[in-house]
């Protein structure tokens, strides 16, 4: 198959395409930057197709030198395919890094990738390898490392492998498809997928999509750190604290452009917020790895102001549907019936987000299309419970002892018991919680933003994938998602995406109450740590005046 590449003064012509449908109004700035930036549009020429320049580079200088200290849960680490918390790759990114980073602006920026590009349909990436990059241990950063990981990164028989969902377009039988990767050169390969999908870009700057060095065969990056960052580790304690230096030895490809600090520590202060108020205090932590609720005005006011981001983050308290009585969906739908989302994002969540309806894609995607308010009806719901006799049956609901998580399950369960429906709520321990999170009947856990609505469908609701802990399998939802996954026109992608949030809706997959803004308190003169939308934590641009 020949490929012609494309000249670097032109654009992929879907960009034009999404910059008129921004000025239209069909896409928010950030979703165009998002779509544009994905097939390989550079930032400031995306910011020119909207007529706009692209933000200026920082005015001040970084000061280089010092340690920083920020309140962070540290976990036990394992293969970086497997990590199902933002936590365990924050650790890392000092010397783990990615082939793309996804932005505040919502634009896909390169980091070990140069570049890339999209033939018309999206069926064939051309991924330019950066040059000059070098792993620490001396080895040269080259294509065959883009494609090992690739590689790694589409084998569904390791357990827990969330990759390998986002691979599905390369993928055959649960492995890379044969032919699906062609390496041109040293600094060049293509990506041959076998059918369109916008998202393959996107789904790379997720946090389980760190590159390894072809030697890690382990489970934990930070007793083997090869990586091509700047830091290395210099301890991990998990549920203790995590210490991390510039590392002395390795000339990073981006010298002059980070690596400001000497050394971060992360401490593990546990799910209390007021332990963290009182470290503050007491000057153990200058930074919070997330702050919510009252505590985000509690922070400022010792003089830790605030960091705003808006997402597409959430709750999902759901249903587990290979448990009984969440078989039933006339069940889920009652339980969801008897529960106001309005009311869960005031008490539960202090009301700094917005409204959400069950089926996990917000208004900040694209694809999102607007379909009737949820009927919120709590004798109805009761009427159904009785009906599929139930009425003297004893629900549970569970969750993890995070203090805003706790307070909006227990939201939820107080709506449920006023609607006359017995219900227990059970609070566990993170370290408790986690060891089985896939396998609870009626339990709530916290979903990242991720920049496209179809990746989250992807990811937690598809048959038969490592995420997803609703058991929800449904042949139809399967069918439109692959055909949504290769449209690239906003409205026509909309119609495919308004069936799939009414079946999850008529299905009752699950209780979403609210899309969350994000907050990070930092002392003042904490420089470059913004609240990320996705919960990255850069540290290697992190500086201190």
């Amino acid at each position: 198959m020949t490929h012609k590449k494309r000249k670097a003064t032109e654009l992929h012509p879907a960009a034009q395409l999404y910059a008129r449908e921004c000025h239209e109004g069909k896409l928010s700035r950030r979703e165009f930057l998002t779509r544009a930036t994905a097939l390989g549009v550079t930032a400031p020429a995306a910011y020119g197709l909207l007529g706009l320049a692209a933000p200026a580079a920082r005015a001040d200088t970084p000061q280089m030198g010092g340690s920083l200290r920020m309140q962070m849960d540290i976990k036990a680490q394992r293969d970086p395919r497997t990590w199902d918390w933002s936590e365990l790759a924050n650790v890392c990114r000092g010397w783990l890094e990615y082939l793309v980073s996804y932005e505040r602006d919502g634009s896909i920026q390169p980091v070990l990738l140069e570049s890339w590009e999209a033939n018309e349909d999206a069926t064939v990436f051309t991924l330019n390898v950066r040059p000059g990059v070098t792993w620490n241990n001396g080895d040269p950063f080259t294509s065959a490392d883009v494609a090992h990981n690739i590689e790694r990164w589409c084998d569904a028989s390791v357990e827990g492998n969330s990759m390998a969902g986002r691979m599905s377009s390369i993928s055959e039988d649960g492995a890379l498809r044969e032919g699906a990767i062609e390496i041109v050169d040293d600094l060049t390969l293509r990506l041959h997928l076998a059918n369109p999908d916008i998202a393959i870009i996107a789904n790379m700057s997720d946090y389980p999509a760190a590159v390894v060095h072809p030697s890690f065969t382990g489970d934990d990056p930070v007793a083997n750190p090869i990586g091509t960052g700047p830091y290395r580790p210099v301890s991990h304690d998990t549920g203790i604290g995590a210490v991390i230096e510039r590392n002395p030895d390795h000339t990073w490809w981006n010298e002059g452009n980070g690596a400001w600090l000497d050394r971060i520590e992360f401490v593990d202060l546990g799910t209390d917020p007021s332990a963290w108020v009182a470290a503050a205090e007491g000057g153990e932590i200058e930074l919070t790895y997330q702050t919510t609720g009252d505590f985000v005005d509690i922070f400022a006011a010792i003089g830790m102001p605030e960091s705003e981001a808006i997402t597409a983050a959430t709750l999902a308290v759901r249903f587990n549907q290979e448990q009984e009585p969440y078989t039933n969906r006339n069940v889920r739908r009652a339980l969801q019936m008897a529960v106001d989302n309005a009311v869960v994002l005031e008490l539960g969540y202090d009301g700094r987000g917005t409204e959400a309806e069950n089926h996990h894609v917000c208004p900040l995607h694209p694809e999102y299309a607007e379909l009737p308010p949820l009927t919120v009806d709590p004798a109805a719901a009761r009427e159904m419970i009785e009906a599929e006799g139930l009425g003297d049956h004893e629900f549970e609901l569970i969750s993890i002892d995070d203090n805003w998580q706790a307070a909006t399950c227990d939201t939820v369960a107080a709506q449920i018991r006023a609607a006359g429906i017995n219900i227990r709520r059970t609070i566990l321990p993170g370290a408790t919680f986690w060891n089985d999170w896939l396998n609870y009947p009626f339990s709530s856990t916290e979903w990242n933003m991720r920049p496209l609505g179809v990746q989250v469908l992807n990811l937690a609701y598809r048959s038969g994938e490592a995420w997803n802990e609703a058991g929800f399998a449904n042949e139809e939802f399967d069918r439109l998602l692959d055909q949504a996954n290769g449209i690239a026109d906003a409205d026509e992608r909309r119609e495919v995406m308004a069936q799939l949030q009414q079946i999850m809706q008529d299905e009752g997959v699950l209780i979403q109450p609210y899309w969350r803004s994000l907050y990070r308190n930092l002392r003042p003169n904490v420089h470059g740590a913004e609240m990320h939308p996705t919960f990255e934590v850069r540290y290697h641009h992190y500086w201190k005046s």
